[in-house]
């Protein structure tokens, strides 16, 4: 997201002022980095300017840590909605990079670091985890081609459902106990009830029968109820 307005010199005064305030010697275009900046014997500086993200500034930021850690990109502050959801995704790549991120106000011409480049050590999320781990193992087989749309991707859930919607197909309006034990699908009775996908109609209390939608779905989805009802 770059702005034709904006020109990438005239981010360097106030990212060299931020540096400069912070006891760095700073100059610019020194060998193919855009602003390195040195301070007593730590490790060189890198700042890759660019006039808003994109792949090209994260491939330079990326090459640059070949020389330092303390890599960081700068881009201008923009306005609005959109310019916020991609600093929110940008900030996210440039910690799982290692990158550090500086964002200038070129209305009033300075600078502020919001991220430090740091080694990228992701929160792990066992929920998570512990939700593909089940729906991996009661998936069954392996229905889905990797990299589909999610639109029509077989669940678990959808399988279950299948299941329950071949075992009314062939006995007619049935009684959710006997569809749970028949098709064997533990909570039957939720599923139609919830009617997730619109495939059940509840034709009298604690019975069900395919609806319309659920007619259409035998159709559309026979050959994934013939794969998962075969002995």
């Amino acid at each position: 997201m770059s702005n034709s307005k904006t020109r990438e010199t005239d981010l360097y005064d106030p990212v060299k002022c931020l540096l400069e305030a912070q006891g760095y010697v700073v100059k610019g275009e020194v060998g193919a980095a855009d602003i390195v900046a040195l301070r007593g014997d730590e490790d060189p500086v890198i700042v890759e300017l660019k006039t808003g993200f994109s792949l090209s500034l994260m491939h330079q930021a990326i090459d640059r840590q070949r020389v330092t850690d303390a890599v960081y990109v700068a881009v201008p502050r923009g306005t609005g909605r959109a310019f916020a959801v991609s600093l929110r995704k940008n900030l996210k790549l440039c910690r799982c990079l290692g990158l550090g991120m500086i964002i200038v106000r070129l209305k009033d011409a300075t600078a502020e670091v919001v991220l430090d480049p740091a080694p990228y050590r992701p929160r792990k999320a066992p929920r998570r985890k512990a939700r593909l781990l089940r729906e991996f193992a009661r998936l069954d087989g392996d229905p889905n081609t990797g990299g589909s749309t999610r639109r029509g991707i077989i669940t678990a859930y959808r399988q279950d459902a299948l299941r329950c919607l071949s075992f009314l197909e062939r006995n007619g309006p049935t009684k959710a106990a006997r569809v749970a034990a028949g098709a064997g699908v533990e909570k039957a009775r939720r599923l139609m009830a919830d009617n997730h996908y619109g495939w059940f109609d509840r034709v009298d209390t604690g019975i069900y029968a395919l609806s319309p939608n659920g007619c259409r779905a035998m159709g559309d989805y026979a050959d994934e109820i013939a794969r998962i009802s075969a002995p």
